[in-house]
């Protein structure tokens, strides 16, 4: 549960601290990939360890499908197949997609407390190196755009893990975000 002291002053009463121990929320990093660079394993690993017990943060990594022989559209038809084996029964889905919905920190850090608030756990859902399938986007309850930039691909998690802990720092009023 969640006590007075881990609370560190966010929680107002014990009734508050014990509401917040009730509806922990996980959120569940699904990507497609298994073997990112040892670098961005150990970043993403960095943030994510640094979640409160409250709002952890997990990653679960599906196979990428070899394109041998099989069109774009069999490839992410395959992923998004592993995808939603991944993904909990009820839980949020948010897309990170390139035509997503651009948000600021403050913006996450708001999107962040609405998740907390619908008692949901929330998947984070991260396509390979061709995206996502089309479908899988289409039935997303949220759709958000990381970058304007390309980037390499295994950097994608790393920048998830650490834009939802600056959301999170934000809505604790942590000093890790600045403005």
């Amino acid at each position: 549960g969640c006590s007075a002291t881990r609370c560190e002053g966010r929680c107002k009463t014990r009734e508050e601290a014990l509401t917040r121990a009730r509806h922990r929320m996980k959120l569940l990093l699904i990507a497609v990939g298994q073997r990112p660079p040892a670098w961005a394993q150990q970043a993403y690993e960095e943030f994510a360890k640094r979640f409160p017990p409250e709002m952890r943060l997990h990653l679960k990594s599906v196979k990428a499908e070899p394109r041998q022989g099989r069109s774009q559209v069999q490839v992410l038809a395959l992923e998004a197949a592993r995808i939603e084996a991944a993904c909990p029964k009820g839980a949020r889905r948010v897309v990170f997609d390139e035509r997503g919905e651009r948000l600021s920190t403050a913006q996450l850090a708001a999107r962040l407390q609405a998740w907390a608030h619908d008692a949901r756990d929330v998947a984070l859902l991260i396509g390979g190196a061709d995206g996502l399938d089309p479908a899988l986007k289409a039935g997303a309850d949220e759709s958000i755009r990381l970058s304007d930039l390309t980037l390499p691909h295994a950097l994608a998690r790393v920048l998830v893990a650490e834009a939802l802990y600056r959301a999170w720092t934000v809505t604790v009023n942590h000093p890790y975000h600045r403005e």
